[in-house]
């Protein structure tokens, strides 16, 4: 059952050429939407990149809605095909981190879509009313998922690939060679679980050395799957090794920087 007294904050990306027009219009138009929606102007929704949404849920936001030109009538030609891209990342990794799918969603409002506009904030609106407060606030364990979720959004593994899918689907690679979309969604997603995992790892063990078998009980990863992670983190100087009590092996990451 929906709290009636939750009211949901929510963190809006708008394009500057249509979704945030549209949102002028909308006020200058006087439809009504719920004050909820906090918003936040870029030039493009490609200019929205996966780690950002990720902290922005871990800080506490409820939901969190990106608006752009309609596909086809982008300002910058192409720039929301990458945002689907990007969006599809996304909703990967909050579900990875523990979250609904639902909190995040795209949206294609044009500068002359200022009534869409407010049905659009509406509906969103009651679907995160619906959900309820977002678990990051008050469960450590999920803040630590999605401020993992963003470390694996910021490998440039996983950032090069997102950014190389729409090209290599639509016009193929150097050589112009072309690859199937599900294909590439398939390596996307394998990419994707395993940063993410590598990245939990990182977070679980920044602040205690833990065994592998620890890191599976929190993960629920298989231990050898957490191994494999482990020798890769090694190989890139990101985990050591440390011995604990016994002659079981313990790991920390290593801080790097202002990490």
């Amino acid at each position: 059952m929906a709290d009636a007294s939750f009211n949901p904050k929510i963190i809006g990306f708008m394009c500057n050429w249509c979704s945030y027009a549209g949102a002028d219009l909308c006020g200058v138009s006087r439809y009504q939407y719920p004050p909820n929606l906090r918003v936040a102007r870029v030039m493009c929704s490609t200019r929205i990149p996966p780690h950002l949404v990720m902290r922005v849920l871990a800080e506490g936001a409820d939901g969190v809605m990106v608006g752009g030109c309609h596909l086809g009538d982008c300002h910058y030609i192409s720039g929301n095909y990458f945002t689907v891209k990007r969006f599809d990342l996304m909703k990967k990794l909050i579900q990875a981190a523990g979250l609904e799918p639902g909190r995040i969603r795209l949206e294609w409002v044009s500068a002359s879509e200022g009534e869409k506009f407010s049905k659009v904030v509406t509906s969103f609106t009651n679907e995160i009313k619906a959900l309820g407060p977002t678990p990051a606030k008050t469960d450590p364990q999920i803040k630590k998922n999605l401020l993992a979720a963003e470390k694996a959004a910021r490998n440039f593994r996983l950032t090069a690939l997102t950014s190389k899918e729409y090209v290599i689907e639509t016009k193929g690679n150097v050589y112009g060679q072309k690859t199937e979309e599900a294909k590439l969604k398939a390596m996307v997603d394998k990419t994707a679980d395993e940063e993410y995992e590598r990245a939990l790892i990182l977070t679980l063990t920044m602040d205690k050395s833990q065994s592998v078998k620890d890191l599976s009980g929190a993960m629920n990863v298989p231990t050898d799957r957490v191994l494999e992670h482990i020798v890769e983190l090694r190989k890139n100087n990101l985990i050591a090794m440390e011995h604990g009590h016994g002659f079981t092996p313990t790991y920390k990451a290593i801080i790097i920087g202002g990490e």
